[in-house]
């Protein structure tokens, strides 16, 4: 995935501060709905994107009816296969039309117009799968992709989008759609989890994971086993994040567990 964060592309800082959400069923999938010119498609525009990204954040910032905490989508997609970072996951949208959408799924747009620039670009629609397969890792997002119409008395995503969106929103040349699932990692199971000394193979899939990051205490194993060495390990892991003191503690919370992305299993 080609990210490009906040801070690469100029974001301004949020208005007011953004709701979590722990989870949400899904991404909807939305186009900016006004004339795009044909032009930001070119190979060599892409030094356009940025500056449309700001003016977008500009616009939603200016919005005294709306009045958005920021630029209202989770993630936005340029013709060139790239993912602005908007939002970011674990953070409520405020861009598919009420509370109850805005927290039922993740918002993620394309830059592409009504007119213009109406036709995804296949690195778009990589960029777009792209951007979901992120909120699904980092902001356990659920299977369901969806068009902002669904639900909401809307155009958007346009003809095109929503037609893809339709088949399944597939992966140009196979893989991704609806057929065949994405990879996927393990949602955060609380901490009380392991405080019960759980035996599973989710034990084992962390341990593992700890491992390939180097982050191992274990003498043998690991194994489906919660124990000392796990917790030690883990801790090596919340070190390595940056946190210190009672916040190294070796239990898992959410935000490093996700960072972790121990595989499903």
């Amino acid at each position: 995935m080609k990210l490009i964060t906040r801070a690469q592309w100029g974001a301004r800082p949020s208005r007011y501060r953004l709701t979590h959400i722990s989870g949400t069923k899904g991404v909807k999938i939305h186009y900016e709905g006004t004339h795009v010119p044909a032009s930001l498609g070119r190979p060599d525009a892409h030094d356009q994107c940025a500056p449309r990204v700001r003016a977008i954040q500009a616009s939603h910032l200016a919005n005294d009816e709306e009045d958005y905490s920021d630029i209202a989508y989770n993630a936005l997609v340029c013709p060139h296969g790239a993912v602005f970072e908007g939002r970011g996951a674990h953070r409520k949208t405020g861009a598919n039309g009420t509370a109850a959408l805005n927290a039922g799924h993740y918002a993620v747009c394309a830059l592409l117009g009504s007119s213009g620039l109406t036709e995804p670009t296949d690195a778009q629609l990589s960029g777009l799968r792209d951007a979901v397969e992120w909120l699904r890792s980092d902001g356990d997002a659920g299977d369901e992709i969806k068009g902002h119409r669904d639900g909401h008395p809307t155009a958007c995503p346009g003809g095109p989008l929503y037609a893809w969106v339709q088949r399944g929103a597939p992966r140009p040349g196979g893989g991704g759609g609806t057929d065949t699932p994405v990879p996927r990692y393990e949602p955060f199971p609380g901490v009380d989890w392991f405080k019960r000394n759980p035996r599973s193979p989710i034990v084992t899939a962390m341990g593992r994971r700890l491992v390939a990051v180097g982050c191992s205490a274990y003498r043998e194993g690991p194994g489906p086993q919660w124990t000392e060495a796990d917790r030690r390990s883990y801790a090596r892991w919340q070190q390595r994040l940056g946190y210190r003191g009672a916040d190294a503690d070796g239990w898992p919370g959410r935000k490093s567990w996700n960072a972790l992305k121990v595989p499903k299993v």
